[in-house]
């Protein structure tokens, strides 16, 4: 329930055609630049159908410049015709759109009035009240606007704001999961030329990697040796947002914040605290979930009749067509994808410009 009031101040009375309140809850997903290539395989099909061809050559004399122009122009808006029908259906999923009045048609006396109003939280179908969280590529937000509406010849007044969503607490006790590591040339991976590597050993521990969301991030890190001097140790807290269909999901780790824990060459064999505060907005608990799909896609091969979507709250798809291969980019089964998580990287930068990074996936509740 979302209780409040409604504050209206006015040097003289107002008329007015009612006051209501709107709840919405919307989940915003995005494509990053690189995710685009999921969809690259419905680009290219349909561009073979279209024909598309080059019509720049060489050979082409100065009289033609001007047909050569032309056909680029015309191959221009055919692939942005191609393609806007992918962007365009990820749309903003709604979890919560309902109104409420809380003055009926009337006058308003001048001076400060306050209204008060309880709104309940209600989900469309069976959809899940997730937590607010505010991503890259993914946004949960709720906003709750007051409209007053006037007559013809005034402006109708409009006035929004964010509310903060929190998820029920998880039953039962957290079970700690403490982490020790150790950092030596020979535990790293992706490395080109090991034998130039400077040699050192760094060890570890973090007090658990199942965090509650309100509870720092805490633990201990050593330098025993290095050969190379050191010139920053830092905590980095990473979000990864997937995305997904079927067909593909598209995977985006960014940095959330870094916390500088040691500045220059820091003595050998001194323990190095490790804290970190997780950031409200930024983070939420861990998600795993099926729910989020893009409803009403409407993406079928040439001779394909009707418009054919997947549920919501399931996959399941809707007036199937006789061939299910007529259909691009839906397929009848269910898939999990873990959409929200959170990692930690412990990053050590050497002065010979060697980066050292050590990761930990952390799953993140709220207690």
């Amino acid at each position: 329930m979302l209780s409040g009031v409604v504050v209206i101040s006015s040097k003289d009375s107002v008329q007015h055609q009612g006051v209501s309140l709107t709840m919405e809850g919307t989940v915003n997903l995005q494509l990053s630049a690189k995710s685009v290539g999921v969809f690259e395989a419905f680009y290219n099909s349909v561009k073979k159908k279209l024909g598309l061809t080059r019509v720049i050559q060489e050979s082409f004399s100065e009289k033609c410049l001007w047909l050569v122009v032309l056909a680029l122009c015309y191959q221009t808006f055919l692939l942005a015709l191609c393609t806007a029908p992918v962007a365009l259906h990820i749309e903003p999923i709604q979890i919560i759109n309902s109104t409420i009045d809380v003055l009926k048609p009337g006058k308003i006396p001048s001076g400060k009035t306050e209204v008060p109003f309880e709104f309940p939280l209600l989900v469309k179908g069976s959809k899940v009240l997730y937590e607010t969280y505010h991503g890259v590529f993914v946004n949960i937000q709720y906003t709750l606007r007051c409209d007053m509406r006037r007559s013809l010849l005034a402006k109708d007044l409009t006035k929004t704001c964010e509310f903060i969503v929190h998820s029920a607490p998880q039953k039962g006790k957290l079970t700690p999961s403490p982490v020790d590591f150790t950092i030596t040339p020979e535990t790293l991976q992706n490395v080109k030329e090991r034998a130039s590597l400077p040699k050192f050993f760094i060890r570890g521990h973090l007090n658990s990697t199942n965090c509650a969301i309100t509870q720092p991030l805490t633990g201990e890190l050593v330098v025993e040796h290095s050969d190379a001097a050191i010139r920053s140790i830092e905590l980095q807290l990473v979000r990864v947002e997937t995305c997904g269909c079927a067909e593909g999901y598209a995977r985006d780790a960014t940095e959330i914040q870094n916390i500088q824990i040691a500045d220059g060459d820091i003595c050998r064999n001194l323990s190095v605290p490790l804290y970190m505060v997780f950031p409200r907005l930024f983070t939420c608990p861990t998600l795993e979930t099926t729910n989020f799909k893009v409803d009403r896609v409407s993406l079928c091969s040439p001779g394909c009749p009707g418009t054919h979507s997947e549920d919501q709250a399931g996959l399941e798809l809707r007036n199937p067509p006789a061939s299910a291969s007529q259909v691009l980019g839906l397929k009848v089964c269910a898939t999990t994808t873990t959409w929200l998580s959170f990692e930690v990287n412990v990053v050590v930068l050497l002065h010979a410009d060697h980066l050292i990074t050590e990761n930990f996936p952390l799953k993140l509740c709220r207690t």
